[in-house]
C-alpha cells in the first residue's frame, strides 16, 4: 500500500476517530483509519458503563466499530503508528510505521486455535493485567479485526501455534514496515493515557495489589471482566470498604500534571455507584479536593450518588500504607474539620489518575504543543483546527474530555476536514486563519 492516496487520514481508532471516520466516509470521502493498537475501540470499549446515563459502553462502541470496519469508504490499519506528517504542494504525506503481528491477516480466520494451543500466559493488557492472555491470541472478544496477534516478548517459539493454525497464517519472520500515504487532510484523534499508578510515591501503589487504577476497576465491574465479579486482586476477597482518591494524578505540580483532567470526578462517582449495586453492603468513600460536575446531568448524577449513601469526604490524602492483612491505611487531612489529620482503613483503594497526551506534536507535526502537552488550539472558535494547514484534531488529542464532548468534537473535525477538501477541489481558499496557508509544515 506504499504511496496509497486517501481523502483523509484519521489517526487514532478510539471513539473520536471512529466517529470522525464515519462522518467523513458517509460524505463519500475515502478514509484511512490508523490505530496503533491491534484493534480499534480505544479506551471506551474496555469500560463497563458510561456516565451520567449508565449506558452499556460496549453496546455503544461495538456497533460503531463494526460500522467503521465494514464501511466501503474506510480502510482500517491497526498496529500502525504515525511518525510524522508533512505538507508538500497542498498534499499531506503521512509517514507510518506498521508493527509486525507475526500473523498474516489475509490468511488468519480468527478461529483462535493458535490461542488454545499456546502454552504461555502473561498479564492481559485488555484486562489491565488482572487476567491472563496467551502469547498469541485475538486481543479481546469483540476486537476488530478478529485476527490473532503474537507477543514476541513472551513467545517461547515452541511452534504449537504453527501446528494448530489451519491456514498457515503464523509468520515468525514478519518484520516492521515503513509506509507513506498521501491525503488531502488529516484528523488527529490520538486520545490519552493515564499517568503511571506509581507516579505519586507517597501512595505506595507498587507495594500493594489492592491500590488499583480506574481502568482496572472498570474491568472488575464489567460483566465480562477477568473475575466475573468484583474481587480484591491480592487475595480474591470481596472488598467491604473501598476508597476513591481523587486528583491522585492531576492538579499536582510535584508530578508535572498541574491541570485538571476533567473527567476523573465523574468516572469515580460512576464507579462508586456501580460498586454500590455490585457490593450492596460495602462502605464507599470518595476523598476529594473539589467536585467538578460541570457537564449536562453531571450535578444531578453527583447528588444521586450522595443520596445512595456514598460518603464524600473533602480531604487531602497525604499517604497510603499497606498494613496487616493486605488492608491499607490512609493518612488524610480532613478539610471540613479544620485540617485535622486522621488515619482511615480501607481494603481497596482506587486512584483517580490524570490524563496525559499520547501524541507529540513537536515531533510529528513540527509545531509546538500547548502548555499541557496536548495539541494546541490557536483559534478559540474553530477549536478543531491545529494551526497547521489541512490538519485537524478532536477528542482527547486536544485535552482531557468526556465521551460526549469527544464525539461532538469528532463531528466538528470531520466537517472542518470536509470543508477544507471541498474548497481545495473548487480552487478556493480554505480560510484566512493566521498562518494556516502561509506557514505549512516544514520538514
Amino acid at each position: 500500500m506504499q504511496g496509497a492516496n486517501f481523502d483523509v487520514v484519521v489517526v487514532g481508532g478510539g471513539i473520536s476517530g471512529i466517529q470522525a471516520a464515519l462522518d467523513l466516509a458517509d460524505q463519500d470521502h475515502k478514509v484511512l483509519l490508523v490505530e496503533r493498537a491491534a484493534s480499534i475501540g480505544g479506551k471506551m470499549i474496555s469500560l463497563s458503563k458510561t456516565f451520567p446515563t449508565l449506558d452499556c459502553s460496549s453496546c455503544i462502541t461495538t456497533p460503531k466499530m463494526s460500522a467503521a470496519f465494514h464501511h466501503r469508504n474506510i480502510q482500517v490499519w491497526t498496529s500502525t503508528e504515525v511518525e510524522r506528517v508533512e505538507s508538500r504542494d497542498g498534499v499531506r504525506k503521512v509517514h507510518l510505521r506498521k508493527h509486525p503481528t507475526y500473523v498474516d491477516n489475509s490468511l488468519c480466520i480468527g478461529c483462535r486455535l493458535c490461542e488454545y494451543a499456546c502454552p504461555v500466559e502473561y498479564p492481559d493488557p485488555f484486562e489491565e493485567g488482572l487476567g491472563a492472555q496467551r502469547a498469541i491470541a485475538v486481543p479481546f472478544t469483540n476486537a476488530l479485526p478478529q485476527k490473532a496477534v503474537l507477543n514476541p516478548r513472551y513467545c517461547i517459539a515452541c511452534g504449537a501455534c504453527i501446528k494448530a493454525c489451519p491456514t498457515d497464517a503464523v509468520r515468525f519472520d514478519q518484520e516492521e514496515e515503513r509506509l507513506t500515504v498521501e491525503a488531502g487532510a488529516v484528523v488527529l484523534t490520538t486520545g490519552f493515557v493515564l499517568n503511571a499508578l506509581e507516579l505519586k510515591r507517597e501512595y505506595n501503589a507498587a507495594r500493594s495489589a489492592n491500590i488499583i487504577s480506574p481502568l482496572q476497576l472498570e474491568r472488575l465491574l464489567a460483566p465480562h471482566g477477568p473475575y466475573g465479579r468484583v474481587l480484591r486482586p491480592s487475595d480474591g476477597k470481596v472488598p467491604g470498604n473501598v476508597a476513591f482518591v481523587l486528583c491522585a494524578g492531576s492538579r499536582d505540580q510535584s508530578i508535572g500534571v498541574p491541570y485538571c483532567s476533567r473527567f476523573c470526578c465523574m468516572y469515580s462517582i460512576k464507579q462508586a455507584m456501580l460498586l454500590s449495586g455490585a457490593l450492596p453492603t460495602a462502605e464507599l468513600t470518595i476523598y476529594y479536593m473539589d467536585i467538578r460536575a460541570f457537564g449536562k446531568g453531571h450535578e444531578q448524577f453527583y447528588q444521586n450518588a450522595k443520596a445512595m449513601g456514598i460518603q464524600f469526604v473533602k480531604a487531602k490524602v497525604a499517604s497510603i500504607e499497606p498494613v496487616t492483612g493486605d488492608d491499607l491505611s490512609l493518612r488524610v487531612e480532613l478539610e471540613e474539620e479544620g485540617g485535622r489529620v486522621a488515619e482511615r482503613r480501607h481494603d481497596l483503594v482506587v486512584l483517580a489518575q490524570g490524563a496525559i497526551p499520547v501524541f507529540e506534536p513537536s515531533k510529528a507535526l513540527n509545531t509546538p504543543a500547548a502548555e499541557d502537552g496536548f495539541l494546541r488550539q490557536p483559534d478559540p472558535v474553530r477549536i478543531t483546527w491545529t494551526g497547521v494547514e489541512g490538519v485537524f484534531a478532536a477528542g482527547c488529542a486536544l485535552g482531557p474530555k468526556d465521551i460526549v464532548d469527544s464525539i461532538v468534537e469528532a463531528g466538528a473535525a470531520a466537517m472542518e476536514a470536509s470543508r477544507f477538501l471541498a474548497l481545495r477541489a473548487a480552487g478556493g481558499s480554505p480560510g484566512k486563519e493566521p498562518d494556516q496557508l502561509t506557514n505549512p509544515i516544514e520538514t
